[in-house]
């Protein structure tokens, strides 16, 4: 035997029969605070401000990303 139900509500009315709490206003503020940090997290990922960085350390940081590239493209080296 198959019993087929189906409903017709919103997200919102769903989560209210189920008695399942709002988090809404919670998500608002997490998606915020994400956009904020990505943000200001930008300048980090600017090619110059990368290649400043990996400069610093000298030879070592080049062969660490060597590695990190071989790996990510299932390379052997």
């Amino acid at each position: 035997m198959k019993v087929r139900i189906e409903l017709d509500c919103t997200p919102e009315e769903a989560r209210a029969a189920l008695g399942l709490p709002d988090v809404s206003g919670l998500n608002e503020q997490l998606v915020a605070e994400m956009q904020k940090r990505l943000t200001a997290n930008m300048a980090a990922l600017q090619p110059e401000e990368l290649m400043k960085n990996w400069l610093a350390f000298g030879g070592a940081a080049q062969e660490q990303f060597a590695k990190l590239m071989t790996a990510a493209t299932g390379g052997k080296r």
